[in-house]
Parts: structure tokens; sequence; C-alpha cells
């Protein structure tokens, strides 16, 4: 991994009437990395399950750099807000757990 990567970390705790829908969005081919992958310097997603409790999740987003994540944010606005909004019933909640540069 190239150091100068930047990820941003979330933490959810799904609903799990709808984890199949989850999953459909937040997987590393789902429509969240879709919509990431509109910008070049998108690189990943990886999504984790907890091995204690199936409810809980995180995705690691990998991005070229910070200004790049900010830039793809404020250039695709309407459709994030858009599907974050689709996603909103997915969960119970959701933290950013941050912002990190590999090192």
């Amino acid at each position: 991994m190239d150091r100068n990567t930047f990820t941003y970390i979330w933490q959810y705790t799904i609903n799990v009437d709808f984890e199949i829908d989850f999953l459909s969005a937040y997987r590393p081919d789902g429509e969240w990395a879709r919509l990431f992958s509109r910008d070049p310097n998108y690189i990943r997603t990886v999504l984790l399950r907890s091995t204690e409790s199936k409810d809980q999740y995180m995705t690691i987003d990998f991005w070229t750099s910070k200004i790049a994540r900010d830039s793809f944010r404020s250039k695709y606005s309407q459709e994030f807000d858009e599907l974050d909004q689709k996603c909103e019933c997915f969960t119970k909640s959701e933290t950013l757990v941050g912002d990190f540069n590999a090192i």
C-alpha cells in the first residue's frame, strides 16, 4: 500500500431486517463503491463484519488523498446525499471512526 494512501473508516450497527440491502450497498462492489469509482482517485472499499456480533460492520474506503476524497464529496454531493438517504434505514447507527493516512 502506498504510504500516501488516505482512508476513512465507518462503523455500523445494522438493522438485521435489511442486512441483504446493507450488503448490496456497502460491499466492495456495492452501490457506494460504484458511486466512488466515478472518481479516478478512489482506490477500493473493504467491508468488515464483526466476529462477535452479526449486526456490527465497518467499512474502510481507500483514496489517493484526503483532498481527493473531499473533492469527490463536493463534486458528487447530490448523488452522495441521495444514496445516503436511501441507505439510512439499513442501519441503527453509523459512526465515523476517523480519517487515516497509511504510514
